[in-house]
């Protein structure tokens, strides 16, 4: 069976024919490649990199068509006078798949020379500002939660008290269970709200990692086989112990939620040293490096084509009973300890991958 590939390698030395607003480039947070006039690829800037989840060195130097599959009509519609696609999903010749808008330009001072300009319509990597209608709708929330809690409270009480009295028992059974549910997803919702600061600071992940697994072995993964492949040289990484934590745990429930039904499940987890890796965490952020990867793949079918570019947003599930809350939260812990996480559908047949990225502890 094939395997997704799991690495991020950071940008070598540029071309020397590639000028100096390559720097410009590389400051884009748009997936930027420059190819010469044999439609070779002579730069790709860091956000391009992220996109593909392919580094530069390994991409300069092959033609545009050895690193994507492109459209059947790619070069009839670049003779036409440029090629824009619009909501296009591309797949790269490793068995990446990407959906973006795609946009060629030609460099006036380099004839036969384009610019490829793509850009992520699922914004996996946090670049853009897809979490601003997200901080909205939590905000309405948190202002409304604490208001629906009381009278829960109160439902509930009243509810033992029927119970007490002689009412229904099965009714009022169902009346308090009902509100514990409401309760328990108010509870989530804020924990978006927890303004806090993370409490940084070096750790050894391995141990963190092995506790998930056992949580996840013992409670909603049993009976299902969780694979590890670890880099075991990996450096201690600068993160919150306790978000870390739960973070893995909501990413290994998520997995074995999407293969339990499957007879040849597999969920592994892996961890890498990306080199040179770095990005924003966070729109207004400076870049910082983010070498420490940590990927939970499974082999179950993925999110549906029509929400995957929404699975960062509130309320947006492909479960019919999920609440929608769990990976816009790991977005969020993973932001507020400097670092990236992103969804995609890898290798042949695709796995789906979510992937972690984190500073290491310097020292």
């Amino acid at each position: 069976m094939a395997q997704p590939r799991g690495g991020l390698n950071g940008p070598a030395t540029g071309d020397a024919r590639v000028p100096g607003w390559a720097e410009l480039f590389a400051a884009l947070p748009a997936a930027v490649l420059v190819l010469d006039d044999g439609d070779g690829i002579v730069f790709a800037n860091g956000a391009c990199e992220l996109l593909l989840n392919q580094s530069e060195r390994s991409m300069r130097g092959l033609g545009f068509h050895q690193v994507f599959k492109l459209p059947a009509d790619y070069a009839e519609r670049r003779e036409r006078g440029g090629v824009t696609l619009f909501d296009t999903e591309l797949a790269t010749q490793r068995g990446h798949r990407v959906r973006v808008d795609l946009s060629e330009a030609t460099l006036v001072d380099h004839p036969g020379w384009r610019v490829v300009a793509l850009h992520d319509r699922a914004r996996r990597h946090g670049g853009g500002d897809r979490g601003g209608g997200a901080r909205a709708a939590m905000g309405a929330a948190a202002m409304l939660a604490h208001e629906i809690k009381n009278p829960l409270s109160g439902i509930r009480g009243a509810a033992q008290l029927l119970g007490d009295s002689g009412a229904d028992g099965e009714l009022t059974a169902l009346i308090t269970t009902e509100v514990d549910r409401v309760a328990a997803l108010i509870d989530r919702m804020q924990d978006f709200t927890d303004t806090r600061a993370a409490t940084l600071a070096p750790a050894n992940i391995y141990p963190l990692l092995g506790h998930a697994r056992r949580v996840a072995e013992a409670g909603f993964a049993r009976g299902l086989p969780i694979e590890e492949r670890f880099d075991p040289s990996l450096p201690p990484a600068l993160i919150d112990g306790g978000r870390f934590l739960q973070i893995v745990v909501n990413l290994l429930k998520n997995a074995a939620e999407a293969v339990r039904d499957r007879a040849d499940a597999r969920i592994v987890v892996t961890t890498a040293y990306r080199h040179g890796m770095s990005a924003s965490s966070a729109p207004g952020r400076p870049r910082q490096p983010l070498p420490i990867e940590i990927c939970v793949l499974d082999n179950g079918p993925g999110a549906p084509a029509d929400i995957a570019q929404h699975l960062f947003e509130p309320f947006v599930s492909g479960k019919p009973e999920g609440q929608g809350l769990g990976l816009p939260l790991v977005e969020k812990l993973m932001t507020d300890m400097g670092g990236l996480v992103g969804y995609s559908r890898e290798g042949e047949p695709p796995w789906t991958v979510l992937r972690l990225m984190l500073p290491r502890a310097r020292g």
